[in-house]
């Protein structure tokens, strides 16, 4: 018989189980450099771009590496305050999205977004 330190619980559907990805996207002219984004995001997806707005803030961007990071939690969604960023959900290759989808997508005058 085992004992308790032998037997490892895990859920039972746990080899179904996926973590979501997410893809951000900025609305970069209402961004106000409050930082929420930035300070919230658990998987520390977001750093500032070095370019600016026209209003002179430095708005988020997906960080080099991380543009599969995201786990579409939607705090960034939430928090904040000029709803100038948030996520969509990318599916995967079983008809449950597509992972091909660039992430990261910026919208504002410097992109063809």
């Amino acid at each position: 018989m085992k004992s308790d330190s032998d037997v490892k619980r895990q859920p039972m559907d746990m080899p179904m189980a996926r973590v979501p990805q997410g893809e951000v996207h900025v609305i970069i002219e209402r961004c106000k450099e409050c930082g929420f984004c930035l300070e919230y995001c658990p998987t520390k997806v977001l750093v500032y771009s070095p370019k600016i707005n026209t209003k002179g803030y430095h708005y988020p961007i997906v960080a080099d590496g991380k543009e599969s990071a995201c786990v579409h939690c939607r705090y960034c969604d939430l928090i904040c305050p000029e709803l100038a960023i948030y996520t969509t959900l990318v599916e995967d290759e079983a008809g449950e999205g597509d992972d091909d989808k660039a992430a990261g997508k910026t919208v504002g005058p410097e992109t063809d977004q």
